[in-house]
């Protein structure tokens, strides 16, 4: 019985391999959308690619990430000797004299393997870099996808330990946070511009990190009947409304915390007064 997918027998078959295989429609056009479906992908690489590369300067920047109340989210907390003294600040000198290169490169690793194989990044990215596939209803342009089964994307199951260091790392910036009440000499009752700026950051941060898969999954997961777990229940509901705009949390949080390491860089650097509210 035709299906109406036959490919007439003057059509050229497709390419073999992929959503071009015997076993797929065998439709000759690489997709049918006549809408501008690139510009999604294009625009989700382009701000990626914007936060890399100016993440990447800053982490090795090595200057201009503390300026009393305040230290960068990027820096913070400070692992190496090699650290800007914090007067009671998340100076944890664990890494000796050895380690020679900014120390933020150090802290990075959690928050950036944390986003990394997040879900909602992992669409991101295999959609804005590796095009697999670059929008619904395009199709796949490479000849062989095995998903996440094989070596390096099986690493994506991590996901769950790295939400483990995202929660401490979180943690310190809200301690972090609550050191910005102090003024330049370390007096308590002081709030800045500063002060905001750090105050939604780290609301944006928790947000985005409660609003994980894997949180859903810890709050909720494995529980035969709801109606047995009344607590658990009502967490799982509200990390649900969460996770429904665990995008758009994802994108504020990373503009955050960028915008608060650029606030530490303009104060620290002399190019800004820090406006002082109290």
């Amino acid at each position: 019985m035709a299906t109406g997918t036959e490919p007439p027998a003057t059509e050229p078959r497709p390419e073999s391999g992929g959503v071009r295989g015997a076993a797929r429609a065998a439709i000759a056009a690489p997709h049918l959308r006549t809408d501008r479906w690139w510009l999604a992908p294009a625009g989700t690489a382009a701000g990626l690619l914007a936060f890399i590369v100016y993440s990447t300067w800053r982490a090795f920047a090595n200057t201009d990430y503390y300026a009393a109340p305040y230290v960068s989210p990027f820096y913070s907390p400070c692992l190496a000797e090699n650290c800007e003294p914090m007067k009671a600040g998340p100076n944890w000198e664990i890494f000796g004299s050895w380690w020679g290169i900014s120390p933020a490169i150090i802290i990075l690793i959690f928050p950036l393997g944390f986003r990394l194989t997040c879900y909602y990044y992992r669409k991101a990215y295999y959609r804005g870099f590796w095009a697999s596939p670059p929008a619904c209803a395009v199709a796949e342009p490479h000849k062989k996808y095995s998903g996440e089964t094989r070596f390096p994307l099986i690493l994506q199951n991590i996901h769950r330990y790295f939400f483990y260091a995202a929660l401490v790392v979180a943690g310190i910036l809200t301690y972090d946070t609550v050191l910005a009440f102090r003024d330049e000499n370390y007096a308590w009752g002081h709030m800045g511009l500063g002060t905001l700026v750090f105050l939604v950051n780290i609301v944006l941060i928790w947000a985005y990190t409660i609003s994980c898969h894997s949180c859903r999954h810890i709050v909720g997961g494995k529980l035969k009947h709801f109606s047995r777990h009344p607590v658990r229940y009502r967490m799982w509901q509200w990390v649900g409304k969460l996770n429904a705009r665990h995008m758009q949390l994802a994108w504020a949080s990373l503009v955050s915390v960028a915008l608060a390491d650029f606030y530490v860089y303009l104060v620290a650097s002399g190019a800004f007064d820090d406006p002082r509210f109290f």
